[in-house]
């Protein structure tokens, strides 16, 4: 059976993470697996592109967003 976690309480993982908590101590605490709040955490980790801190996850949407905007720009390009 898969528990669905709220986002708050991955987030609150994360920072607890961040702030030097180990994943094996969050595991043994809260109950995710190591490797589930490893994913959130390397998702929340800031990179820095073009001078602008983005997570994986922002570049992910914006990753989305650009293709469906390639789509809608194929589809305008045709109609014209």
């Amino acid at each position: 059976m898969s528990i669905r976690y709220s986002q708050d309480f991955k987030d609150s993982l994360v920072k607890l993470h961040q702030e030097g908590r180990s994943l094996k101590s969050l595991t043994e605490e809260f109950d995710p697996s190591k490797d589930s709040i490893a994913i959130r955490v390397k998702q929340a980790t800031p990179i820095i592109i073009k001078g602008q801190s983005k997570t994986l996850k922002d570049v992910k949407q914006l990753d989305k967003r650009l293709t469906i905007l390639e789509e809608e720009n194929e589809i305008l390009s045709r109609i014209a």
